[in-house]
């Protein structure tokens, strides 16, 4: 008596613990108009593709590494090089002496070991190797997509969905945005941030070839200026081609009023350690000279250095607020690996958003009313209970994607609709197992005891399967295809939690409650 009595007070707590989360679940996603977050095709906004120039990340890999390898051979004391280029993920450095090309050889092997290094004569080759080749294209890409993340997310949105597609490609949702003009800017301005010493100053290109005969200085190159509130033309500068002090040097950026007068927009910027000494070295070889401070090939400013400085400095130009705020945001999130190209661009107008939601609430209602006749036609009351735990089903999904953040989409939906089915299927073979031992001549409680025993490998199997095949589609697809896989992994998994948990406390307390030996089926 003690046992069953027991035995009640269990089935009667559980049911009641169901009952306590289910409450809390339904509190959290309420209301559900704002709750899970909602896709672009659900809500409108922009989906963009980008196109990552990996080809860019590997020429720039290999200036660092041609810039860095002619100064190991100046601190070796090797002779002059005649030509260096790059070609074919290539370098090759030309020597006027093959005693120094087999020394250089030698020195390449120890400080680039990764590099393939060979000799022709008075040249020497080093080649970027597959492996390597391969890292760094995953490296521009991947990088890219969390910079872009840092970038969107700062513009004060929910978490702005940015995921790779394919090898090359990088897919952005921009749901609800209503700054789309700064969210499009941040996505498609790289912010490489390079500060270099000017040589000269033209008011056009010629001016400034003039100066040297016509014919470019080597190593150097000539880059125009953002022209400034009031100024007809731009300015050209002379400046070198290459420098180690860009934006990979930077600790901080931040807009403030600033400048000459004290309150135009400005962006300030605070160095690392390591950039500091670069800094204070470019500034105290260019007291009393101009340095520029470029930003995509562009001079923002060049202002005449007064004295040498170190951990700091600001950026003043043709800002508003804005602006400045935005190139603030742009170079602490820092500049992409390798620059991007719009490939798509769609628009969703919230109208035809608003018109799929519709739809989708429409085909679940309508799946929900012919999954409960069909449960209370062919189970009953045991169909009821069915259908109790299709609907506990349901907000555990629901739950779940607001726990994890997830993004409802369209195809999200179409999983919810599938899931439901999938759902209602595993009460329908514990149902017949329990039917099956029934016809044995077994009694009740015992056919459900073997009911849902001897389902469960059934619904283990089917359900671990389909999760797979979810998980494949969520690696390998992009947004809508992944909301898909979202909602028909998280609904597997509820199906697994309520059909072989949920279910048979429902039966567990109604045996308790009523009293009762047998249950319409």
């Amino acid at each position: 008596m003690v046992s069953l009595t027991s035995r009640r007070s269990g089935a009667v707590i559980g049911l009641l613990a169901w009952v306590a989360f289910a409450a809390v679940g339904a509190y959290i996603v309420w209301p559900l108009k704002d709750r899970p977050r909602r896709g672009i095709d659900l809500v409108g906004g922009y989906y963009i593709t980008l196109k990552v120039n990996v080809d860019a990340a590997v020429k720039a890999e290999l200036t660092e590494v041609m810039q860095s390898s002619l100064k190991a051979f100046s601190e070796a004391g090797l002779g002059d090089v005649s030509s260096s280029k790059i070609e074919n993920h290539a370098l090759t450095f030309t020597f006027k002496d093959s005693a120094d090309a087999i020394a250089a050889v030698d020195l390449l092997k120890t400080h680039k070991s990764a590099f393939k290094v060979t000799q022709e004569v008075e040249s020497v080759v080093l080649e970027m190797q597959a492996p390597q080749l391969i890292s760094l294209k995953e490296h521009a890409v991947n990088g890219n997509v969390e910079i872009l993340r840092k970038r969107l997310n700062s513009l004060g949105v929910a978490e702005i969905p940015v995921s790779r597609q394919g090898d090359l490609n990088i897919s952005i949702e921009l749901p609800a945005v209503e700054d789309s003009a700064a969210a499009k800017k941040m996505i498609g301005t790289t912010s490489h941030l390079e500060i270099k010493p000017v040589e000269a100053v033209g008011a056009t290109e010629d001016d400034l070839l003039d100066k040297y005969d016509g014919v470019l200085p080597e190593g150097m190159m000539i880059i125009s200026s953002e022209r400034e509130k009031g100024e007809q033309r731009s300015l050209y500068y002379l400046v070198p081609d290459y420098t180690d002090l860009t934006g990979k040097d930077l600790r901080n950026a931040f807009d403030s009023l600033g400048g000459q007068a004290g309150a135009e927009p400005v962006v300030n910027f605070e160095f690392s350690s390591e950039g500091g000494d670069k800094f204070y070295d470019l500034t105290n070889k260019s007291i009393g000279k101009q340095v520029a401070i470029i930003i995509d090939n562009k001079v923002i400013c060049a202002p005449r250095v007064a004295s040498a400085l170190r951990t700091s400095g600001y950026i003043h130009g043709n800002f508003d607020q804005s602006s400045a705020q935005n190139l603030a945001t742009m170079l602490r999130s820092g500049a992409f690996v390798a620059p991007v190209t719009f490939e798509e661009e769609r628009r969703i107008g919230p109208s035809l958003g608003a018109e799929s939601i519709q739809k989708g609430v429409f085909a679940c209602l309508i799946g929900l009313l012919a999954l409960f006749l069909f449960s209370i036609i062919c189970y009953k009351v045991s169909g009821l209970f069915a259908f109790i735990t299709l609907l506990y089903n349901l907000l555990l999904i629901l739950f779940a994607m607001y726990w994890i953040n997830a993004t409802l989409t369209l195809p999200g939906i179409a999983g919810l609709v599938l899931t439901l089915g999938m759902a209602i299927d595993s009460s329908v073979l514990i149902y017949e197992r329990i039917r099956e031992s029934l016809a044995d001549g077994v009694t009740f409680k015992k056919a459900v005891d073997i009911g849902f025993s001897d389902a469960m490998s059934v619904i283990l199997d089917g359900n671990i399967t389909t999760f797979l095949a979810g998980v494949v589609l969520y690696k390998f697809g992009t947004g809508p295809i992944q909301g898909f896989a979202v909602t028909l992994m998280l609904g597997i998994l509820a199906t697994l939690v309520t059909g072989l948990f949920f279910l048979r406390s429902l039966f567990n307390a109604a045996f308790a409650l009523f009293n009762v030996d047998r249950i319409s089926i």
